[in-house]
């Protein structure tokens, strides 16, 4: 059977992690209009009769660079290039951008087939524009296949996993065949929790935002979990509670709600809102919330 790892990576909300959700066939990515909504590499298996497909999804690749957590991201990004038997580069515009030629400059060092997949075309009204475009893009660099997808409909997946596995190489299963992530519950619990938060808040506190999970304890039927949001000013603190504390309310009920169906039991989740200065910015404060790649 075929089998091997397939980096996905493009600019911050190009649709990477809708693409994996959408392979893999279940919810296993948080999802946002916010661009860096992912912030961590994560795993989704993709079993077949054909093969197994381990599809890594990672932060955008972006240009900025001046504050740690920029850093981190780029960094966790192309980590994920090293070791892969394929990577997906997951492109959401039908013209050929400057911020594009910080992912190319990171491809041309691929030792693996890079295949390039044009996301959201369902969006595109002028199809003319899109026939141009990947004329110009096959231009730029080998790609060893262009597939023009739609992943929150759907549109092209069953072509896009065909061509990914006929250049996986044959090997024997990684994971069990019923697994799908790589992850702990632990870990879904405080992405839940963030996507939650990023949803109901406005432009600029996501970035600020961290999830820390403090307990998570596992009883009969029911699973305890206490979790630290952690903003970088009190003036942020104050948005995220919300006035009398509409706004935790709002997020506990709807990340309780989905870990309930996520994890099969009840859910007693407990919220606080702490600050700490400055935390994207320090490196040493980076690695206790979880951000060590």
């Amino acid at each position: 059977m075929k089998v091997g790892y397939v980096a996905l990576v493009g600019r911050p909300n190009a649709g990477k992690s809708t693409l994996l959700n959408h392979l893999v066939g279940q919810k296993i990515c948080i999802t946002s209009r916010r661009p860096q909504t992912t912030r961590h590499r994560i795993h989704g298996i993709k079993t077949t009769p054909a093969g197994q497909a381990i599809f890594v999804d990672t932060p955008g690749i972006h240009a900025e660079q001046k504050r740690a957590m920029n850093r981190y991201l780029n960094k966790t990004a192309s980590s994920a290039l090293a070791g892969v038997d394929v990577i997906v580069w997951v492109i959401d515009q039908w013209k050929w951008h400057e911020e594009n030629e910080v992912v190319l400059a990171q491809l041309r060092n691929a030792t693996c087939p890079v295949i390039l997949a044009v996301n959201k075309i369902d969006q595109c009204e002028d199809k003319e524009k899109l026939l141009p475009f990947l004329e110009d893009a096959a231009g730029r660099f080998s790609f060893a296949a262009i597939v023009p997808i739609a992943a929150l409909k759907n549109i092209n997946l069953d072509r896009l996993e065909e061509t990914i596995m006929g250049l996986l190489p044959e090997g024997e299963r990684i994971y069990p065949e019923d697994q799908v992530t790589d992850r702990p519950e632990r870990f879904f619990a405080a992405e839940i929790i963030r996507e939650k938060l990023i949803r109901s808040l406005g432009q600029e506190v996501p970035h600020a935002l961290s999830v820390q999970i403090e307990q998570f304890k596992q009883e009969k039927g029911l699973t305890r979990i206490h979790a630290i949001v952690w903003v970088e000013r009190e003036g942020q603190k104050v948005i995220v509670i919300g006035k009398q504390g509409e706004v935790m309310k709002k997020v506990g009920q709807r990340a309780r709600e989905e870990m309930e169906k996520m994890f099969g039991c009840r859910i007693y989740l407990n919220l606080w809102v702490k600050v700490k200065k400055g935390w994207s910015d320090n490196e040493t404060a980076l690695q206790s919330l979880g951000y060590n790649g």
